[in-house]
Order: C-alpha cells, then structure tokens, then sequence
C-alpha cells in the first residue's frame, strides 16, 4: 500500500537541488534496508550534484545500560554535526531511530554545553513516525523545522467527528482501545474482579483532542491513510469477487454470504486490477508490480516553545504528474531553525563560485570541495559554480569582470579619423604636386631638358606617381569586395608601370652613353623602341601575375573576429597571400635592377646624365619597401593598411622628387640652363 522507495529517493534528491544543498551528513539504520538505501543513494549523489559529508550507521537496538559507550558515541555524534560544514542531514530508519538519536544529541548538549542543532536541517524518510517515536518533550525541540517525507494522505468526510466522539464507554468490545486509552491519559478503568486499582479512574469527559501531538494526532496520517485505503481495496475485491461467484453462491442464515470456501490468494489477481474512489474522492490503484499508484507529502515539523508540535504541509512530490510538476514546495510555508531568522540554511562544502569564475577540484577531496579561481583571460561564467569558463561567441569579447560578454566594435581606417585624415590629405597633397610637375614638363615640351631622355616615358612615369599616389585612398575607408579587388592589383600594376619607366630611362641613359662611343655597336639599340619595349614587357608581367591571382584566389572583404581584442576587423582577406607577395616580391625585383644599373652609371660625364638622381630616388624606394615587410607583419588591424598606404606614398615622392624636382628647379628657377649646350657640357 505505499509507493515505491525509488520515487522518494528522487524526491530527496529533488529537495536538496531546490534549496541548494550538495553537502550532507547520512544517519541511516544499521540493516539491510539501510544498505539497500545507501546504495540507491550515493550513486544519485553523484549523478546531481550532492555529496555526502558523512554516513553514520545506527544501530537498530542500543543498549542504555552502558553509559560509558553512550557517552563516546554521543561525542562522535558531537564531532560529526559540529565539525563540518554539513547543515543538512537524512536520517533513514525507523521510529525508534529518531528516539535514541534524539537522546544521544542530548546527552552530547548537557556534556558541551552547547546546542549542536542550532541552523540544522533533518530531513526524515517515510518510514519514520515522528509521533511514534516516544522522544522527549526537551529532545523534541531538537528537530524543529524537520522536514518529513510522509505517505500521501488526506481526510475522509467525518474523520474529525468520529474522533472526537470515540470513547471506550462506547464500544466495549475494542480491547485495544480501552488499553489505548489508559496508556495515554495516565489512567484506568475500574474493574469489579480487580480490587484497589492504582491510578485514577478514566473520566468520561477526556477526549482525543486534549492529547498533545506527541501522543496522538488527531489528523489522517499516511500510515493511517494507507491502512484506510487498504481496507477499502480489500473490500472491492471481495465484492467483486462476490459478484462473480453470485451464481455458484447460497445463503447460509438467510442474510450472510458463503465465503467459507474462498482462499486469500485468490483475491490476489482483483486486488491487482483494482480501480476506484475512495470516500475523499482520490484514485487508488495500482501498477503492473502491485504497487500503489500513489505519492509523497512533504512536510515541516513545527515545535511550539511548549513542547508541543504540529505539522504543516510544504510541498508533495507526485511521480506520475505531467513532467515539470512531479516536485512541488512551498517555500513560505517553511518553518526553519529559530536561529537563522528565517533565513534558508546553507550545507555546502564550498561557497558558490560567483560568475567569472570557475571551480577547481581539491585534490583528495570530494567533488563537492573546491577553490574557485578567475576564469581565464578570453573566456567567462555566467553562472554560479561552473565547472569550466566558455569562450564568448566570435562577435563579442569579455567584460572586465569576466561574467558577460560586450559586442564587438568594427574598426577599419576610416577618411574621419585622424589617421586616415592625415594619409589622405598627404595623398591629395602629392597628386596635385605631380600633376603640377606634369604641366611644367607639358608646358615646356620643346625645352631640351624635357625633351631629353625620352619625353613619353616621362610622362608616363609622371601620370604613373599620380596614380600611385590616388591608389593609397583605395586602401582607406570600409573594405567592400570592389575596393578589395581593385587594392593590391592597382596598386601593383601601376607601380610596375612606374618602376619600368624608371628602369627604361636608366638602361636609356646608359646605352645613350655608350652609343657615343667611336665605333660602338649600341648605336642601333639607341631609341625609343628599347624604352617602350621594357616599360611593355615588365608590365605585363605584374599584369599577368595579378591576373593570375585574381582568377585563382582574389581578395574578399572579410571580418577578423580574434586580431584584437574587443574589436572585430574589417579588412581584405588577400586570398592567396604568396601572390601578395609575388607581386611585391616582383616589384622589389624590378627596383633593384633599377637601382643597381642607376648606381653604375651614375658617374657617367654630362650634365645631361640623370642616372645619379635614378640611383637616390630608387635608393630611397628599395628603403621605404624593406622597411615595409618586417613593419607590416608587426602590425595589426587598420595600422597594417595605415603602412601600406603610407609606404606607397613615401616610395612615391621619393621617386618624385629625386627625378623631377631638380629638373622643376631649373626650368621654373633657373632657365639659363636649360639649353641643349648645358645638357651636352661635359665634365672636366
């Protein structure tokens, strides 16, 4: 007629999770049922969470004679309750475990001198009759606040009115309940063959009620409620027993059935597939194993200052209602220890780690003792007692604290900050400086200096730094796929185009020289085809690389969510990176060829030569990319394009004005000399 263990293991489980409770002391009853509850439990410990602080046997028969083993054992019982951070407790047993429990704690008081259930929490097991348990009215405010797991109950219609009306003067014939009731009022009934009975008579006015709970509780208690509903069951399946039988059946006394034949085994099939209403309305039934259909009362023992005690229902615990509503509790309803004001007792092993941080075992302790250490630099805990921080997801970055996440903020080099500002008004600055280099040389186009060494050349070189220098805005702003396309491949198709001319007017200026030579065979290689025919072909080249790059793997806009901190990168993913660096590596071929054919012929005789202003402006370009490499891995995020861009601009001007500011100075400034007979003057 009671529920299945298993359910109220669960429940205790469900209650210690509810009030956050993972360190607990276990009093169990030394026999098989407490090993059999000990088994059950400690694995479902370990699966939610709990541990157990301790587990103390006790054993089911103590004998009181023996003060002395009373007395160590009331001291170990001292040492465990006040010695551990253990608040909470389960006690599995029976009625008479409770009462020398009960007296042990109280010899351990009197011998301490100190109360050891001060903010102390006992949860109590089904199979525990508090009000059978023949504890002391002292003892009894040791338990105050326990909470009790009982058999479901409740009262059937005029349960309180038979009580109050019962008295042995009215039946007779229950033995039982004229004992009862001599044994509970202190007192006898006066018997004609027994002469001279001590005591006092049983008065006809005591009743039920006057009896404090200790003695007898005047509600249905779930033992009772059990036995009611045993009744009833028993009492279904002889009718329906009865009622198959009706036609095999004959009247003995003209009004009472025949059941002298029926064997109490065979009501063991009906009682199985029973099922009805009892008298207060509820279902009784029962499963495939011949367990009752049933539940849990959870309920909250309140002591009264004057040792009296009642209880009052905090919750239940149904394990065949819907999921989510199986456990129920009502924490207002709770009474706790006098001692903690209310407030909800703490039996943890360790405090809670607080958001931020993470656990970390205690080595040779239990699971449930820890450290808590910060979460590590990158990751955070959002809730309390995390076994382990988590990484915050790509678009956001860790607080301060470490218990949230903050969304990232998209950074590019944008026109409005200063940096991008400064690069492009120094950009603005150097083209406008080109194109007004590029109509003096327009302007003066007849001019010898112009015409000297190559005018078209010139003048793509010219048009070529103006492109360059319009080419670094392409690297400000927000990368879409258009610009990211257009970067890398302008910039490396038109600085080609800007090497080449510069490396065709060196070899230019060589071979001219060479060509004056009586008797030189250069003299063929001396005009415009030579320069136009290597300006071609280095261009194409680069042309064909970045070609080649942008079929196979061409840049994209993409966003670095882990460059930087609290920042997510908006910049151009290059793709295949060994082409970026082809077509640097390829540039900084052409430069050095440049430079070092320019650095050759820089002391040839003639004003006209401009080998030696090739030789600094190339010098000055292979600094500015050599510094570049090793500068730009360095960097990250926005500064990284912050170099490229500024490193197009200097090698730019450096190339700008070596070569053209000192012809600018003497066609603007100094006109005098720009005569053919200056250009052809040759040194002494």
């Amino acid at each position: 007629m009671a529920p299945n263990e298993v359910h109220q293991y669960m429940g205790i489980i469900q209650l210690l999770q509810h009030f956050g409770w993972n360190w607990v002391g276990l009093f169990v009853v030394d026999d098989d049922s407490g090993e059999r509850f000990l088994q059950a439990m400690e694995p479902l410990f370990s699966q939610h969470g709990i541990c157990s602080a301790f587990t103390e046997r006790i054993p089911k028969q103590v004998q009181f004679t023996d003060l002395e083993n009373l007395g160590v054992t009331a001291s170990e019982i001292y040492l465990l309750i006040m010695c551990r951070k253990a608040n909470t407790f389960v006690i599995y047993g029976e009625s008479a475990t409770i009462s020398w429990l009960s007296t042990l704690m109280a010899m351990a008081e009197l011998a301490y001198e100190e109360s050891i259930t001060l903010g102390k929490v006992w949860i109590m097991t089904a199979q525990i009759d508090f009000a059978a348990s023949e504890i002391t009215f002292k003892s009894l405010q040791l338990f105050h606040s326990t909470i009790s797991f009982t058999i479901h109950s409740a009262e059937p219609p005029g349960f309180q009115t038979y009580l109050q009306k019962i008295h042995p003067h009215q039946d007779q014939r229950d033995g039982f309940l004229k004992v009862f009731w001599e044994q509970a009022f202190v007192c006898s009934f006066s018997d004609p063959a027994v002469p001279d009975v001590v005591g006092e008579s049983c008065a006809g006015e005591d009743r039920l009620e006057n009896l404090p709970d200790t003695v007898f509780e005047m509600r249905m208690t779930g033992h009772s409620y059990s036995i009611y509903n045993a009744v009833y069951a028993v009492a279904s399946a002889l009718y329906a027993s009865s009622s198959s039988r009706s036609h095999h059946r004959s009247m003995v006394d003209g009004n009472r059935s025949a059941f002298q034949d029926l064997q109490f085994w065979q009501l063991h099939p009906l009682l199985q597939g029973i099922s009805f209403n009892n008298s207060v309305g509820e279902k009784v039934s029962f499963n495939e194993q011949g367990e009752m259909v049933g539940g849990f009362d959870i309920m909250s023992v309140v002591v009264s200052p004057n040792s009296s005690f009642h209880k009052v229902k905090v919750g239940w615990l149904d394990p065949h209602a819907p999921e989510g509503r199986t456990f129920t509790i009502h924490e207002d309803n709770m009474s706790w220890h006098r001692s903690l004001n209310q407030m909800l007792p703490i039996s943890v092993c360790s405090d809670s780690c607080q958001p931020g941080s993470q656990k970390k075992k205690k080595e040779g302790e239990k699971f449930c003792c820890y450290y808590c250490i910060p979460c590590p630099e990158g990751k955070i805990s959002t809730w309390k007692d995390m076994p382990d921080c988590f990484q915050c997801p790509e678009d956001q970055y860790p607080n301060q604290e470490r218990d949230g996440c903050i969304l990232k903020v998209i950074t590019f080099l944008s026109f409005e900050e200063p940096l991008g500002m400064g690069l492009a008004s120094l950009a603005g600055s150097l083209s406008l400086i080109t194109a007004l280099v590029l109509g003096i040389f327009i302007k003066h186009k007849e001019s010898p200096i112009v015409r000297a060494n190559n005018r078209d050349i010139t003048y793509a070189l010219l048009v070529s730094l103006l492109l360059c220098f319009l080419s670094s805005l392409l690297f400000l702003g927000y990368p879409w796929k258009a610009s990211c396309l257009l970067r890398q491949s302008v910039f490396g198709n038109i600085f080609s185009v800007a090497v080449s001319c510069v490396l065709a007017k060196t070899i230019t200026v060589v071979v001219a020289f060479m060509a004056t030579k009586p008797g030189s065979s250069m003299r063929k290689w001396v005009g415009k085809r030579m320069a136009y025919s290597i300006v071609l072909f280095c261009s194409l080249t680069q042309a064909g690389i970045c070609g080649v790059w942008l079929t196979v793997s061409p840049p994209f806009p993409d966003l670095d969510m882990h460059l930087l901190p609290g920042e997510m990168v908006a910049e151009c993913n290059e793709g295949a990176v060994i082409m970026f660096y082809l077509v640097l590596g390829y540039l900084g071929l052409l430069s050095i060829i440049s430079f070092t054919v320019a650095f050759l012929a820089r002391k040839l005789p003639g004003s006209f030569n401009e080998a030696k202003f090739i030789t600094f402006s190339m010098l000055i370009f292979c600094s500015v990319w050599l510094c570049f490499v090793p500068t730009y891995l360095s960097t990250k995020g926005k500064y990284m394009v912050a170099v490229e861009s500024f490193s197009i601009l200097a090698s730019s001007a450096g190339l700008l004005g070596c070569i053209f500011f000192p012809k600018c100075y003497i066609i603007v400034l100094r006109p005098e000399l720009n005569n053919r007979k200056q250009l052809i003057r040759r040194k002494d």
